[in-house]
């Protein structure tokens, strides 16, 4: 009997964090692909607000305002280089952009939006902290 591990009371807590993160990114890659704007959205903030989440819970940050804005800043950087990958910033006329845009320019839209979103929650958090 001396060789079975003793069990104790303390039992470790399963993270609720993975299940977002996979939802997040499931959403926010049908919403992408398929070019549903809130879906991308929506799911980008689930999967940035996830995944800085797990980032506090597994000791790499104290906070969950930094790693939001700094993904947010990463989402937006990413979003600009899409858009800017599609319009010619010789006859670049921003409203006809937005208000009009195509199919790879729309997600790249929907991915600054998400990324402006997520900064804005991040520098208020940090501030109001």
């Amino acid at each position: 009997m001396s060789e079975q591990a003793k069990v104790t009371g303390d039992f470790r807590r399963a993270s609720p964090w993975p299940v977002f993160i996979a939802l997040g990114f499931a959403l926010a890659e049908l919403g992408i692909f398929v070019g549903y704007f809130a879906v991308a959205v929506g799911g980008l903030l689930l999967l940035g607000g996830s995944v800085a989440g797990i980032l506090v819970e597994s000791g790499y940050a104290s906070s969950v305002w930094r790693p939001l804005a700094g993904l947010g800043i990463a989402f937006g950087l990413l979003g600009v280089a899409l858009v800017a990958s599609q319009v010619d910033p010789a006859t670049l006329d921003a409203l006809s952009v937005v208000t009009d845009p195509n199919g790879i320019v729309g997600r790249g839209l929907a991915i600054v939006g998400s990324g402006a979103i997520l900064v804005a929650v991040g520098v208020t958090g940090f501030l109001l902290e």
